[in-house]
Order: structure tokens, then sequence, then C-alpha cells
């Protein structure tokens, strides 16, 4: 088994920026319930192509053998099992566009399943293993107007324009998508041998999974809010059951806020959920619940953590697993119906590439208890490993390859004090191959987006990118961070970006320059999405900063609430009103409102189809600070939305684009 192996004397060199196409992690681990097989999504990077390849991998647990089942050209994805665990359903475009198939495990025959016209998902078996639910996207009919607009007829072979496009819909852009068609998740059913599949819920509503199948296999429960301004809502949705004989519909829940995430106890007897409140705050924890399924009678099964859960999959009638992240590291806990927990897994993530993300995902094998998880250290993406009676085995190493000939940076944990108001921050450092202890070193602030996540003690290919060039690299859990609470999470409420994060990130920087670590004459401030904001807000504070690079920023937050396809939950629950209700709010937390105290040098990087934080704000701050004579550049990216790194080019452009900007201003 693979060993750590950062400080190994036959390491050669630092980490490359060509090493990401090398790079590979294991995601959608499904143990099978009888826990004898794990199948896995393993995903690795096309160098030709510029794109992701997802193979299908299937590990048996007793002898520990790695078959690849699916590993081509083609895609593959939502491994799920078959109750008996002798199938195993899954997503391929083998067909050329997604369907659903099914492995017989024993046989080692593949058959497909649908013949549909959109992409399949949250694929759930019945219990007899004879059916299998999904939803898909049903484009809605045209309204009244767009069938009213006369069209005149287009000559054979003249070349007109496209089309305009109709929007009518308060939720009508997606980032990743652009402008959408009015579509609506719903729920099918198909025979798992193969068959016509069958709608059977409607109506403009979005539904969503996981799809749990009653113990009579007559009814299938979904989430959803079916109110006719399920658009304005956007912190409310209900459990539902759909009835398979009629298509009938009956409401289970009707909590205020959010009611999703169910999951059905073996005996059939309770429904465990996830459960979020509706208060208009930035950041709420979401709570377990269950549900008697002939009585409809409500419990909160309580428990005394402060850490929002996810992901509850029961092991019997009386336990529960879930998934949360405590200060940076994402666990896996049991739970008992009194509420009483403890954690089981704590090394949970490596499914971001790019950055040290908590991420990361778990399967629980009812018949064992076994876990399987994504498996992360800070030298390595996730690898798949079992937990079992309290001992934790990794069966893959998918990286011993690259990352084991690379000595990569050291990864170290801090705590201080802000200087704001004396809060504790988290935080990690990342050390240069080959650090000389006394010796300091020009250090990059780097800032995690949300600002509701967090990074941890977890490998990111950019931190350890700029620390193979020479850098410490600072990256701390700031106010709003998630892992640490509501309280702590909601810290920035009214104030995002403010004073207040900022004193976070500067006493973090102090800290390492009074032990001796940073240069304080070779300084640099970098971060992406709430990242870029914060970056951009810094340095309209300071002058400390040699460099700077914002990704994707917010500039004006009041463009940003009005262009944004986050703008009704933004609006809701971050602002106090409306942008013309309280303009003097919306200005303050905006970092236009301090480009006339900037001088620092600013890189600015973002995608030309960004419809999270559009690219207009970064022309905005681009155009002020070249009015103002500040060295600025404007990166744009063409063809990317808000994940502007998800092709692995583009994680190399990121990095080595602000690499080159801090070397222009950094000091012998």
């Amino acid at each position: 088994m693979a060993q750590d192996t950062q400080h190994q004397p036959d390491l050669k060199q630092p980490l490359q920026a060509e090493d990401v196409f090398a790079l590979e992690h294991a995601n959608d681990v499904q143990i099978s319930p009888d826990g004898k097989y794990i199948a896995y999504i393993r995903n690795s990077f096309d160098i030709m192509t510029d794109g992701t390849r997802k193979g299908l991998w299937l590990i048996d647990t007793a002898t520990g053998q790695h078959t690849p089942l699916f590993a081509d050209k083609h895609s593959y994805g939502n491994p799920t099992w078959s109750p008996d665990g002798k199938r195993l359903a899954f997503t391929s475009n083998r067909s050329g566009r997604n369907q659903i198939n099914v492995f017989w495990v024993d046989e080692q025959r593949v058959a497909p399943v649908t013949e549909v016209t959109n992409s399949p998902s949250q694929m759930a078996w019945s219990q007899d293993g004879e059916q299998l639910a999904f939803m898909m996207a049903v484009e809605e009919p045209k309204s009244d107007f767009a069938r009213s607009v006369h069209t005149p007829k287009k000559p054979e072979k003249a070349k007109w324009g496209k089309p305009p496009l109709i929007v009518e819909r308060t939720l009508y852009q997606r980032d990743g998508r652009g402008v959408v068609k009015s579509s609506y998740n719903q729920v099918f059913v198909v025979p798992s041998h193969g068959g016509s599949a069958r709608q059977i819920t409607d109506g403009p509503f979005q539904h969503r999974g996981p799809l749990v199948w009653a113990a009579d296999d007559q009814h299938i429960v979904f989430s959803g809010n079916r109110t006719e301004n399920w658009e304005y809502q956007t912190r409310e949705s209900d459990l539902w059951a759909v009835k398979l004989a009629d298509n009938s519909l009956q409401q289970l829940t009707d909590l205020p806020g959010d009611e999703y995430s169910a999951t059905l106890s073996p005996n059939g007897e309770h429904l465990a959920f996830l459960h979020g409140d509706n208060e208009p705050v930035p950041y709420r924890n979401s709570t377990l619940h269950r549900l008697n399924w002939e009585s409809g009678a409500l419990t909160a099964i309580k428990t005394d953590l402060d850490r929002s859960l996810e992901s509850p999959q029961w092991i019997d009638n009386q336990r529960l697993t879930v998934q949360y992240t405590d200060r940076g590291l994402t666990k896996v806990a049991e739970v008992n119906l009194e509420g009483e927990l403890h954690d089981r897994v704590s090394t949970l993530g490596g499914t971001y590439v790019s950055r040290p993300y908590t991420s990361g995902m778990y399967s629980v094998a009812p018949a064992t208890g076994a876990i399987a998880f994504t498996h992360a250290t800070p030298y390595d993406l996730a690898n798949v490993a079992m937990a079992v009676d309290g001992e934790t085995q990794q069966l893959t190493d998918l990286n011993s390859e690259v990352l084991g000939y690379r000595e990569l940076g050291e990864v170290r944990e801090m705590t201080y004090e802000s200087s704001f108001d004396g809060t504790e921050i988290q935080a990690w450092y990342i050390l240069p191959p080959g650090y000389e202890a006394g010796k300091t070193y020009p250090t990059i602030v780097e800032i995690h987006g949300g600002p509701h996540a967090s990074y941890g003690p977890v490998f990111g290919i950019e931190h350890q990118r700029y620390a193979a060039e020479g850098y410490v690299v600072l990256y701390a859990n700031y106010r709003g961070s998630t892992s640490y609470g509501k309280e702590f999470a909601n810290l920035l409420d009214g104030f995002y970006s403010s004073e207040r994060d900022f004193a976070d990130h500067m006493s973090g920087l102090d800290e390492l320059i009074e032990m001796g670590i940073a240069d304080a004459d070779n300084l640099y401030i970098a971060g992406g999405s709430a990242g870029g904001i914060a970056t951009a807000y810094a340095v309209g504070l300071t002058d400390r900063f040699n460099a700077a690079a914002a990704t994707n920023p917010v500039i004006n937050w009041v463009s940003k609430t009005l262009t944004a396809d986050s703008s009704v939950g933004q609006i809701q629950n971050q602002f106090p009103a409306m942008p013309w209700e309280d303009l003097a709010h919306y200005w303050k937390r905006s970092p236009l409102s301090l480009v006339g105290n900037v001088t620092t040098p600013t890189l600015l990087f973002t995608g030309e189809l960004d419809r999270r934080t559009p690219m207009a704000e970064t022309e905005q701050f681009y155009q002020a600070l070249q009015l103002r004579n500040v060295d600025t550049v404007m990166v744009r990216v063409p063809d990317a939305y808000h994940g502007v790194t998800a092709k692995p080019s583009r994680i190399v452009a990121k990095v080595e684009h602000a690499l080159a900007w801090f070397k222009r201003y950094r000091k012998e």
C-alpha cells in the first residue's frame, strides 16, 4: 500500500504544470449491499481532448482484485447496486447519448435499459429488483405568447440568423448551461430488464432526488416544491410520494424550509431525511429527522453536533450513517435514533482537483456495516478506501506513478486569532520543496470561494504548484467558512466582503512573518469566486501586496445580483433589501467602492460565459483600474463558465498566469 512519500530521498523534482494531465481520482464509490464489491468512477484527464474520462471500475473487497468494467472513450456514471447486489445499473453515452445500462456481475454481461431523449439520473432500484426509477428533464410546451409570434417561412437554402430566444421564467439561466429551456425534472420508471420508460410526475415544478421506493414497491418518494411561486421560494421543498398505479401524489412533510435526501429503513417503517429551515440568513445547518411511513409522525433525531449533516444512510433499523465536515475534515459518523453520534471515518475528500476544498462521499453496506469512501491525504487525490470494524484499508493507489516521483510541499496546520475581534481562525500553509528553516520565502495568501465552503488538509494541485515555484501558500478557513458551526458561518452576514474577513487573512500572514517563514517584502494575494471578491476588496484596503490575482470576482453587488443566475436566493438570504431599496449596503460591500484606493497590480481571470459572477463584473474592475493607471491585466477564458478550471488546460492556465504576474513584481 502506498505511503506518503513527499520526503523520500529518491524524489526527483517539484510538481510540474503538465502533471495535471496525468492525475486521476476516484468518485461515486458505491459498495454493494452485501459488501462483496465496490464500484466506482475513475476520473482521468485526456490531454488530446482537454476533457475528463470517466471509467467504471469494480473492486472485489475480499481479494482486492481491481477490474475495469468500462474504461474506454465513452463516459460512465451513477453506479447503483440492485438490492441483491448481483446487478449494477449505471449511465453511459455508449449509444451516442446517456442511457441507463445494467451489468450482471456473475454473468459479466451488460444490456441497455432505456432509450430516452435526455440524460437520466438519480436511479433507484425497486425493492424486488424488477424496476428502476430515475429522474429526467422534460421540456414544457411553448407559452401562448411564444406560440402566437409569427415566424416567416425561410426560403429553401436561405441562411438566416439564429432565431430570438424568448425568456419568461424567473430562473431562466444556469451557470454551466447558459439560458435554459423551460424544462422540469420529472420521475420515471422503467423495467430493470429494459423497456419503455413511463413518466409518473408532471407539472411545471422542479423535483429532485434521491428517489426512494416504499416497501410495497407501489410508491416512490422524492423532494420538491409544488407551489405556484416555487421559483421565489429558494429554501422550500417537501417530501412527496407518487403512487405508481395512478400517478396520484401525497405530500409527506410540510416543515418550514427544505426536506430532502430521504432514505428508507430496512424494515420499511421509517423515512430518514434532512431538513434545513427557511431563516433568511446566508447559512443554516441541515438536521436529521425521521417520518413513520404508516402514521406520518415526525421525529427529530437530535444531536448535539453544531454541524450540517449530509447523505444519511441506514445501517439497520436503529442506526444510520451521516457525513459532515468538522474543522476542515470531512467525516462519516454513526448515529442512533436517540441522536448519539460517534465518528467512523475522518479522511473523506480528494474529489476537487484544483484547490484543497473539503469534499468526498461514501456509501455503506447494510449487511456488514462496511463503509466505502473517497480517501484523501494532503499529498494525493481521492482513492477508494473501506472501513470495517474500526480498521481502514486503502484499496487503490491511482497517482503513485505521478506524485510518487514529485517532491511536494509540506502541509502544516496553524491556528491564530483574528486582529478584528480575536476570533480563532484555522489555517494551513504549504512550504516550498527544499524549505530551509530560518530562511524567508515569498508568500501567497489564497482565499477559498463560497464563502460558505471550507478548505482542509487535502491535496490541491494549484497550491502545490505555487509551492513548487518557491512560494509559501497560506490558506485559511476565515469567518463565514463551513465546518465550524452555524454562528461562525454567519459571522459575515451583512459584512461580506469587509474589514472582518480581511483581518482574518492578514492576521495569518502576520503570524507567518513573525514565525520567520514569510518574506514581508514579497507578499501576494489570490482567490476565486468569493475568494476573488475578497482579493479585490483587500487591495482596496491595503498596499502590502506586491501583486494580486482575482479569479471570477464580484465587483459591484448591484449589477451582480441583477444579472447572475443566483439572484433570487442571494438577495433573499444575503442582503437586507432589494438593491434599489438599500443601495448604500450593496455599495459598501462592493470592491468597486474602494477602487480609488487601489495601487496593487491586479490580474483578473474570468470565464467569458460565467453566469455566477458575470464577465461584466471583471470588466468593471479592469476598466476602473485602467482609468486610474493601475497596472492590471484581464485574462478572458473563452467558452468557460464559473467553473473556470473545469478543463485541465485551464487549471494550468489559471496558475501559470498568476505565477507570471507575481514574478513580474517579485523583489529580489
